[in-house]
């Protein structure tokens, strides 16, 4: 296996490299507490800000996310499943996972448009107030793995979250023409 940290490697994340966490961790297991996650994921967040500005870091998150949920996708779910199955074995792996509770208040086929909920996400539930919506990682993911299920662009925005008051985390999603995130 290449070392994922290599700079010749950086570029080509893929499912192989997350590795065999059970036989790596045998002890501590696969769980971790979420201030763990948060703690990585905020202190990214901060320096990427610092270093690039708040619409870049934000960008960068999303690209992220978007390259996360693609191969999270393709390795994890059934890509030619039904519809319906399709988003029941997302709802019970994002469970499974912890990552949060998904629930799809819309979704129009024909027009390629859907809002969606996620409770208890992993990102934001519990942060104080700060009238923002700061799941920029979770509009990637989902775009990408919207994007590996129907092979069309998605552009993903949080309209609602845990940080500007929401009990959860609400998605508007739209099928564009030209790719909304490129990972080049």
């Amino acid at each position: 296996m290449d070392n994922v940290f290599r700079p010749e490697s950086h570029n080509n994340f893929t499912w192989d490299k997350l590795g065999d966490i059970a036989e790596g961790r045998e002890e501590l297991g696969e769980s971790m507490p979420v201030l763990v996650y948060r703690l990585l994921e905020y202190s990214m967040n901060d320096i990427l800000t610092h270093e690039f500005g708040a619409d870049k870091g934000n960008e960068l998150f999303r690209k992220s996310g978007f390259l996360a949920g693609s191969e999270y996708a393709k390795n994890a779910l059934d890509l030619k499943a039904p519809f319906g199955e399709f988003v029941a074995a997302l709802q019970k792996s994002l469970k499974d996972l912890k990552v949060g509770i998904l629930r799809i208040e819309s979704f129009d086929e024909e027009k390629g448009t859907f809002v969606l909920t996620v409770g208890e996400d992993l990102d934001c539930s519990g942060l104080p107030p700060t009238n923002e919506v700061v799941c920029n990682y979770d509009e990637g993911f989902l775009a990408g793995i919207l994007e590996a299920y129907t092979g069309k662009h998605y552009h993903v925005r949080e309209i609602d979250c845990w940080a500007n008051g929401a009990r959860v985390c609400r998605f508007r999603g739209e099928v564009v023409l030209e790719p909304d995130i490129t990972l080049e």
